[in-house]
């Protein structure tokens, strides 16, 4: 058959009913090839389309061009678990470590400076000085050699009381000093304040008291012998003298109102040479050796040394049986010490368990008061200036035995000084018996407890008494 189409040969006239059909025949096979190439190209896109589809993933994923994996099994998943887990674990450590370098360079690393030696810083304490005369922490060690005075103080019902700038006093020497009554020889160094006195009269064992403390005595007169051992002794001696003391009209009546000021002591020091003293002085404890021992005291009677309070009954002699009892020590907190019959003149001291010191009283009741008026105040009237007057309380006391007569006038008192008597001393809270000792007029007086051991005094005022031994007496 020729290259003519089927429709031209069916439509050709020409043509045979034979041609027709084999015509027809070719066109239909024609049409089932088409038919059968369009649906295998049709197939053939839907295959391919269904591959891309399946190899498209979900919005979050990329596309892995690579043929899927074989799936793990159990022992690998958990392999690859643990293998992540260390992976974690080393990133983690390291940032950890990057942070920690850098927050030492940052905030603590100091490169040292090149060929520059570090220094060592050596602190250096300020040292500590303490006075010989009171115990007391002074500013500098050139105190210790500053002048030192001795002054007569009255202690008579006439208008002596209350006594100004006692307290400021390092020792205070207490006698009877005529009828009964007694007076006082107070020994000062650098005292601060503006007003000392009132002054009176002078007595020969005073003078015996006071001529270890290499001071100025100063007095308003005195007793004969007294008058005669100072102005032939080489004493620096100031008496009454209006260049150096005055007399207060409105705080004091006379005889008791001539005053004077560690101002106008200094002035006359000044003007007589006399710059400096060497007292032979009473040893001391320094200020923790004394907090040693008080504290000692209290334990041993059962107080607590911090808040002061009993914490311990005593027991001695009131055991009850079979109770795990313990005996304390009482501390001695009460004190009287009699001069004689006059309960004016006679002295109670109470122990203050929060100063370590004794409040000073007489035995009718009233207490022993003092003016204190600030340095730096001319001539002030105490009762008017310097506020309210408060109670002596020393930090030790020391009661000696002496033996007292009549002097020849029967009036004055003749009291021993040289020799040995007993001794109470009290401070800390504690007592203890002993003996006093001075062999001569320059000596200073010696303490020892009966066991022989030698007494140190707490720093602060010590008060001594020195009471007879017919009539005095001394009871804790």
């Amino acid at each position: 058959m020729s290259k003519k189409s089927v429709e031209d040969v069916v439509d050709d006239s020409t043509t045979s009913k034979e041609e027709v059909n084999k015509a027809k025949i070719v066109a239909k096979e024609l049409e089932k090839k088409k038919a059968t190439e369009k649906n295998t190209e049709e197939a053939a896109v839907e295959a391919i389309e269904k591959e891309d589809k399946s190899r498209i993933q979900s919005d979050d994923e990329v596309y892995d061009p690579k043929p899927a994996k074989k799936p793990l099994t159990p022992t690998e998943v958990k392999h690859k678990k643990r293998k992540k887990i260390i992976i974690i674990s080393i990133i983690v450590v390291l940032l950890l470590a990057g942070i920690a370098t850098a927050c030492y360079f940052i905030f603590f690393y100091k490169p040292a400076p090149e060929n520059v030696q570090e220094e060592e810083i050596v602190v250096v304490e300020k040292p500590k000085y303490y006075s010989k005369l009171s115990g007391l922490e002074i500013e500098n060690e050139s105190i210790n050699s500053m002048p030192t005075y001795c002054i007569q103080i009255p202690n008579g019902l006439d208008g002596a009381r209350p006594q100004t700038g006692l307290d400021s006093a390092a020792v205070i020497f207490e006698a009877i000093a005529e009828a009964g009554i007694t007076r006082f020889a107070a020994i000062f160094q650098n005292p601060q304040n503006s007003v000392i006195g009132p002054i009176r009269s002078l007595r020969s064992y005073y003078l015996d008291w006071d001529t270890p403390f290499d001071c100025t005595i100063v007095h308003a007169g005195g007793s004969n012998d007294a008058i005669a051992a100072v102005r032939s002794g080489g004493y620096r001696d100031l008496t009454e003298s209006y260049d150096y003391m005055w007399r207060d009209q409105s705080s004091y009546w006379a005889p008791n109102n001539l005053m004077t000021s560690p101002a106008l002591l200094a002035e006359f020091n000044k003007a007589n040479g006399y710059n400096t003293s060497n007292p032979v002085t009473f040893s001391r404890l320094l200020p923790n050796e004394a907090t040693e021992k008080k504290n000692a005291a209290f334990k041993s009677a059962g107080i607590d040394p911090e808040t002061n309070e009993q914490i311990k009954k005593t027991t001695e002699g009131d055991n009850t049986e079979g109770e795990n009892t313990e005996t304390v020590t009482p501390l001695v907190e009460s004190i009287d010490v009699n001069f004689g019959y006059v309960d004016a003149f006679n002295v109670h001291y109470q122990y203050n368990r929060q100063t370590n010191s004794y409040l000073r009283s007489y035995q009718n009741g009233q207490a022993h008061l003092v003016y204190s008026c600030p340095d730096g105040l001319t001539q002030p009237s105490p009762k008017t200036t310097c506020g309210d007057a408060k109670q002596l309380s020393p930090s030790a006391i020391v009661v000696i035995k002496v033996d007292e007569y009549l002097d020849s006038d029967r009036y004055h008192q003749v009291v021993q000084t040289i020799g040995t008597g007993t001794a109470y001393i009290f401070q800390n809270g504690t007592s203890t018996k002993g003996v006093w000792v001075k062999n001569n007029k320059s000596d200073q007086i010696t303490f020892k407890s009966d066991s022989g051991e030698a007494i140190s005094f707490t720093p602060g005022q010590i008060f001594i008494s020195a009471i007879p031994n017919g009539t005095g007496s001394v009871k804790y």
